[in-house]
């Protein structure tokens, strides 16, 4: 199974913190982000990772070389505009399809600003018995914005915290309004099939792809610990939570 860290944002809710470095170098407990979710992979027995890079790359890119890719092989694809998800990831595209093997292989997308103990082995199993296009880790948690599934799990629409107006894709009896956790599986079929262009979120393409009959499915990750490291107060209640045990991180 491959991998890829999204980690080319600019941080801008992490400053100061990201005013000389790119969120993907920011410590937690001495480790930094970027090495927490490698050496996290790696645990799955993923060893080959792709991350895209933009604000500060070369740092990232020093980085790496200094630690050896962490034992892995890591690929950098490297966004002089910042790209988004969608965007970033059609751009890396090449990654999962580089031989016959991987193009049927599901792949994992991550976020690097997030820190899970996410059972990503269950994920996968659940990715594949659903038969879905991708499997997104979700939860019931107060959010800023919701993913909407149906009552077969499906994705549906979108609805901002702020806005009770929901975006309805496909019509759906009941609603369920989920936070998502920044963990996608997808199968590599996604990739010929997003027709967007330049800077898309691949919410956007999902939901583009839900209305015209994808499967996308969703994994209950509510079990599990979970963190947004986005912001600077963010990183300081997960070393809290590290120094009192309540998260561990027996992969480092």
């Amino acid at each position: 199974m491959k991998a890829m860290i999204l980690a080319a944002g600019l941080g801008t809710r992490l400053r100061p913190l990201t005013n000389d470095r790119p969120k993907a170098l920011v410590e937690v407990d001495g480790h930094t982000l970027l090495e927490i979710t490698l050496c996290r992979l790696a645990s799955f027995g993923i060893r080959e990772v792709m991350v895209n890079v933009h604000h500060f790359a070369d740092l990232v890119v020093a980085y790496l070389k200094k630690h050896d890719n962490f034992g892995m092989r890591i690929e950098i694809s490297r966004e002089e505009i910042l790209l988004d998800t969608g965007g970033g990831l059609k751009k890396a595209g090449w990654f999962f399809r580089e031989t016959s093997a991987a193009a049927e292989e599901p792949f994992l997308l991550h976020n690097v600003d997030v820190i899970s103990t996410i059972d990503v082995r269950r994920m996968l199993q659940a990715h594949r018995e659903s038969g879905a296009l991708a499997t997104l880790a979700v939860q019931d948690r107060k959010s800023s914005r919701y993913l909407l599934f149906d009552q077969e799990n499906w994705l549906c629409g979108r609805r901002a915290a702020s806005d009770e107006t929901a975006e309805v894709v496909r019509p759906c009896s009941q609603l369920r309004a989920l936070a998502f956790a920044g963990v996608h599986v997808i199968s590599p079929r996604l990739l010929s099939l997003m027709k967007e262009e330049g800077v898309f979120s691949i919410v956007t393409a999902y939901l583009r792809l839900a209305s015209q009959g994808e499967k996308i499915g969703l994994f209950r990750a509510d079990e599990y610990y979970w963190r947004d490291l986005g912001k600077p107060e963010n990183i300081a209640q997960a070393a809290a939570d590290l120094e009192s045990h309540r998260l561990r991180f027996p992969w480092l």
